[in-house]
């Protein structure tokens, strides 16, 4: 039986039919055991790729395990469209954007689906179709649908108008000035390694320059950027890009030069500019002369072609005494300006740049790595250990760490510098344009810098269940450091109208944080058994804070529902969620809700990337097509791949070949099962105990580690582990079809969290009900047969010892003798181990107690030699062989009993001995080396 047999898309395509027409997917009170999972939900922003599904898959297969061990489980799914996703691709879809257009044709959209594009509201009903028919169903997840809900829709935002309100009661909201990303097309973005409303950049931060402003001989100013304005006293001259053209604008009552890339950033963050359209070559600057600020030294103004144009100002200061970069482009220069130190550093010199520079060999501009490197050495010294020298006149003697913000500050309040905000790296909004950064004056914030709100948060953590663990050690501190957040914009955005400021929307984190409380009232919305009129602040009040009378019967009905299913026990999502969602989730939780209804657990998965560990999404390109991949590999391969190819803390990349070769595990896997199927023959004790046993080892790990979502280890052990067995059982010639029947029927439920269609299609081969319905298995301690476990180990290592010894030697057995050890080697390894475990192991009593023995005293040097190895030979150990050691087993007698099959497996006669029997043959006194569980061997050719 090839692959080919195994027609996984027709079969996948029959079992997710049969699951949907019967609903088996519906969340029901039944057993007062529940699981609330959800993931987060996806963007509405275009397409998924494979990456995408990794978290989903996790969801599913969890989802799947709980009710097979029959909790009742909620599984819900929502889309979140919010914000300026779907706008941007309308927008795209409306000026006939080439690309997109042509993504939509490859994805099977028709020229008339596309012409209705043009609108976002089309745009999410398209792509929310798409989500549930062409990923969740195909790929057999059995999220509730009756649940389905959208972030845009009209009983949602009622449900975030009531949340504001119960913020702003708490005083949680609040007004200031703000500094925030901002689209020329599409208005306010969030920018965040979600990257919700952009389509690169997310993993930008804010930088907030000085610029200090140096004047010219005519009173114009040449404003310079920097970091760390402090070092302002150590300026030796000015670069300017001589091949940059830079303009001239009227800031307040000044006259500013520079970068026309700059003046456009600046009229986003301040008011009274005007562009004078007065356009000056950088080569016109070179020469002049300009001063420094406070210290009022007249400088230099040179040929700096490195300075960026797009950065800053593009105009940059020199500090060469305590710039890499800045020290290598004076030299390179030839001008005779001597370097100016203004920080004392221990271990650094009277010039810190120029050390570090000539430590490194550094000598060009063109050696960027090491001028990096350079940097960062001498920046880090400075900022721990350094202070200022007498060369700063009133900061003198203040620590670095100390004074950047004063210098800052008293500069700023002298009118001899301002400030400007940049990303540190390109951020571009999902419209295609460049995001800039844009002040409001009035922006509305959600105070989670509160204290009492983050000290509640921080002491809830330690009762939460979070994986990876690693993660929950970080949270706390993450939790102290996550300052208020602008929670609304003004634009075209879709989203629910801030209720306290007409014509802003709620931007898409802040109105995605008690969202898992919506499915519990999308069932009734989507049923028509309640309507978004009907959901007022009191009914939210009623249901979620158990405040006033129902007004409706309903309203308790759903009350009820609340009170069975909250809170979310599992709260799954990416990476990118762990500095973003998942503190405002916890934190907008302990501010609204009371403790009962915090979330229990955040499960966090890593990325599925491309080659090189580079995030796969549909900008950058390698994402492949969710449906194409689904045709090409079948849905149960790419759902083993995502919970065994890597840890899910860990980034995996996508690897066609890889996913091919689990494709190639399902089909082993059923023609294994299909093989054992015909199996009937006689019992064998000692094997089909083995068997037993091996199930119920099995099944015991396995749901250890479903339990503690250790979903790659499970998976190894079902797909990998347990097949071995089913091998082993059939080279050891077992063929008892009741046996192999039951193994079988439990390995298929093992397998039915993970890959749901081949287990149904095989379990329906006899039977009429649904495997996923059916009660996962747990250990049965009548079937642990761990002297049988210890026998097959015995047998198996004495196989790969015999096949060595022939390897190596390169004999043809006519006869084999093996040699099982002594009972004292035995009784004293076993007892070696327990005193091991009980931390009393001493080597001298255990000698001084065998010595006690007329017989054993005769083998005295042989008995100590033996005993001196015990300790390092125990610390080998893993616990599994530490129990098979001390399991009692006639290790002769076990041997004896299976001798036929080794004899026939080496083709030729076998004896077995005990070493210390009189009548044994041993020509070559190979029984000394007989140790427990491992056999001494002698073959004669």
């Amino acid at each position: 039986m090839n692959n080919e047999q195994y027609d996984y898309i027709k079969i996948e395509k029959k079992w997710q039919n049969a699951w949907f027409s019967n609903s088996i997917y519906e969340a029901k009170k039944k057993s007062e055991k529940k699981l609330f999972i959800h993931f987060a939900y996806p963007g509405v922003s275009g397409y998924l790729h494979v990456g995408h599904m990794r978290g989903f898959t996790y969801c599913d297969i969890i989802a799947r395990y709980y009710r097979m061990h029959g909790y009742d489980v909620l599984f819900p799914a929502g889309f979140h469209a919010s914000g300026i996703p779907s706008i941007g691709f309308a927008k795209k879809v409306e000026r006939k954007d080439e690309t997109t257009i042509s993504i939509l044709k490859e994805y099977g959209c028709s020229d008339e689906q596309i012409e209705k594009m043009n609108d976002p509201n089309e745009v999410v009903n398209y792509f929310s179709d798409i989500y549930v028919e062409d990923y969740w169903k195909q790929f057999g997840f059995l999220i509730d649908y009756t649940r389905l809900m959208s972030t845009i829709s009209e009983g949602y935002k009622k449900f975030i108008i009531w949340q504001f309100h119960k913020l702003k009661e708490q005083n949680l909201l609040i007004q200031k000035p703000h500094f925030a990303p901002f689209c020329p097309n599409c208005g306010p973005v969030a920018v965040d390694k979600s990257e919700t409303d952009i389509s690169s950049g997310g993993g930008s931060e804010i930088n907030e320059f000085t610029v200090i402003k140096f004047k010219m001989e005519d009173g114009t100013i040449l404003p310079a950027a920097t970091l760390r304005p402090e070092t302002l006293f150590g300026v030796t001259n000015m670069w300017i890009n001589p091949d940059v053209t830079y303009t001239k604008a009227k800031i307040n009552d000044e006259t500013w030069i520079l970068s026309k890339q700059s003046l456009k950033k600046l009229h986003f963050q301040y008011d009274n500019i005007i562009d004078l359209n007065k356009k000056i070559s950088g080569k016109d600057l070179i020469g002049k002369t300009c001063i420094v600020p406070i210290i009022d030294r007249n400088i230099p103004i040179l040929s700096g072609p490195f300075a960026d144009p797009n950065v800053a100002t593009g105009v940059v200061m020199s500090v060469p005494a305590h710039a890499p970069y800045d020290y290598i482009a004076l030299i390179e220069t030839g001008e005779p300006i001597e370097p100016i130190t203004i920080i004392d550093v221990k271990d650094l010199g009277e010039n810190p740049a120029k050390k570090v520079c000539e430590n490194l060999n550094i000598s060009s501009q063109n050696q960027t790595e090491k001028l990096d490197e350079a940097t960062d050495i001498v920046y880090k010294k400075e900022f721990h250990t350094g202070i200022l020298n007498q060369k700063c006149g009133k900061y003198a003697n203040i620590k670095i760490t100390d004074i950047k913000d004063t210098v800052k500050n008293d500069l700023i309040l002298e009118n001899k510098a301002t400030q400007l905000r940049e990303f540190s790296e390109e951020v571009i909004c999902r419209c295609g344009e460049h995001v800039v950064i844009k002040q409001i004056p009035d922006q509305w914030f959600i105070k989670y810098s509160d204290e009492t709100l983050t000290e509640k948060s921080k002491k809830y953590v330690s009762k939460m269940n979070i994986i990876p663990e690693e993660y929950k050690k970080q949270l706390p501190s993450i939790l102290d450091w996550f300052d208020d957040r602008a929670c609304i914009r003004k634009g075209s955005w879709l989203g629910t109208e801030f209720p306290f400021k007409k014509e802003w929307i709620v931007e898409p984190i802040s109105d995605s944080t008690l969202y898992p409380a919506y499915y519990l009232i999308s069932h009734y919305v989507n049923t028509n058994q309640i309507t978004p009129e009907e959901m007022t602040n009191e009914f939210f009040d009623f249901i979620f804070l158990e405040k006033g009378d129902a007004k409706q019967k309903i309203w308790k009905k759903i009350q009820d529902d609340v009170k069975y299913w909250y809170p979310v026990d599992i709260n799954l999502g990416g990476k990118e969620h762990k500095t973003v969602h998942f503190p405002v989730f916890l934190m907008n939780h302990v501010a609204i809700l009371p403790e009962k209804m915090y979330p229990k657990g955040f499960f966090v998965h890593w990325w599925v990337t491309k080659k090189g560990k580079e995030k796969i999404s549909k900008s950058k390109g390698g994402a492949e097509h969710v449906s194409e991949a689904a045709k090409k590999y079948g849905i149960d391969a790419m759902r083993l791949y995502y919970a065994h190819v890597g840890s899910s803390s860990v980034d995996i990349e996508w690897n066609a070949e890889s996913v091919l070769k689990y494709k190639n595990r399902i089909g082993s896997i059923y023609r294994v099962i299909q093989q054992f199927k015909d199996i009937n023959g006689e019992k064998n004790k000692n094997l089909d105990e083995w068997l037993q046993n091996q199930m119920n080892l099995h099944i015991n790990n396995i749901n250890k580690l479903y339990s503690s979502l250790n979903l790659r280890d499970a998976a190894n052990e079902i797909y990998f582990e347990m097949q071995k067995d089913m091998q082993w059982y059939k080279k050891r010639g077992g063929r008892n079809k009741e046996i192999t029947n039951w193994y079988l029927t439990e390995w298929l439920k093992l397998m039915t969290p993970i890959t749901p269609h081949i287990t149904e299609e095989i379990w329906n081969e006899n039977k009429d009900n649904f495997i996923s319905n059916q009660t996962f298995p747990t250990i049965n301690i009548d079937q642990l047969f761990p002297k049988a476990e210890v026998g097959e180990y015995l047998i198996k290592n004495l196989i790969d010892d015999i096949n060595e010894i022939t390897k190596v030697t390169k004999i043809t057995p006519k006869k084999i003798y093996i040699y099982v050890s002594q009972k004292w080697k035995k009784d004293v390894f076993s007892n070696a181990i327990t005193d091991s475990e009980n931390n009393s192991l001493n080597i001298g009593n255990i000698i001084k107690e065998l010595m006690k023995d007329p017989l054993l005293r005769k083998q005295g040097k042989e008995i100590s030699k033996y005993i001196s190895k015990l300790p390092s030979e125990i610390k080998r150990l893993q616990d599994i062989d530490k129990k098979r050691y001390k399991t009692e087993i006639d290790e002769k007698q076990y041997l004896t009993t299976e001798k036929n099959f080794l004899e026939y497996l080496f083709n030729c006669t076998i004896d077995i001995y005990n070493a210390d029997e009189q009548e044994k043959i041993d020509p070559e006194n190979k029984s000394r080396f007989a140790a427990p569980l491992r056999p001494a061997i002698y073959i004669k050719q």
